[in-house]
């Protein structure tokens, strides 16, 4: 029976120059979340018999060279085919005015916008009240770049920007237990969906 690996990322590390913000007193460290999150998440596809990989443990930053072997190398263990990697973020602007969830994978029509896609219908069904990123000009609500754990990556990828951690709104949301445990089931719900068009 085949089965559909979940590679989690969690993006940058403690020693990771800026990725952080602070409001009266309290302050969001980008790493901090990011691995919470793939930790909430890893343990949510745990008990429900998924199989799941954390390809960044440690709290330091890992080399994006090395994410991407790491990566690889499960690739080459069960099938490219049958992993899709999930890259965990938050995201900052330059004006601290923007808000809301984007969704990022390699340029041209492949497997990872398909699953993008479902992460961003199931986002609409979650955060109701948030700011969805859409960028409609190839048909699709995925962004395309040339970010490195998308390209380098044999799998299908997904960067996920998970609101905005330098918008007040945004800020509370992403510390609060309610942001939190409503990111994880967002992953966990969207995950389940990209394993039955895996399936399919």
């Amino acid at each position: 029976m085949r089965n559909l690996h979940i590679l989690l990322n969690g993006g940058h590390g403690e020693d990771t120059p800026g990725k952080r913000w602070s409001f009266e007193g309290k302050t969001f460290y980008e790493w901090v979340s990011n691995r919470e999150t793939v930790n909430r998440v890893a343990k949510k596809l745990h008990s429900l018999g998924i199989p799941v990989h954390i390809i960044t443990p440690e709290s330091e930053d890992i080399s994006l060279s090395e994410r991407a072997r790491r990566v690889n190398e499960l690739c080459a263990r069960y099938g490219k085919e049958n992993c899709l990697l999930l890259s965990v973020h938050s995201n900052a602007s330059k004006n601290h005015d923007a808000r809301g969830v984007s969704l990022w994978t390699s340029r041209g029509t492949t497997k990872s916008d398909e699953y993008a896609e479902i992460f961003w219908r199931c986002a609409k069904q979650h955060f109701a009240d948030a700011k969805l990123l859409a960028d409609l000009s190839d048909g699709d609500h995925d962004f395309e770049a040339g970010f490195h754990m998308v390209t380098t990556t044999a799998c299908p990828a997904v960067l996920v920007e998970a609101f905005f951690y330098d918008n007040r709104k945004d800020f509370d949301y992403l510390l609060s237990e309610e942001g939190r445990e409503a990111i994880a089931d967002w992953y966990v719900e969207s995950i389940q969906k990209c394993i039955e068009l895996y399936e399919a």
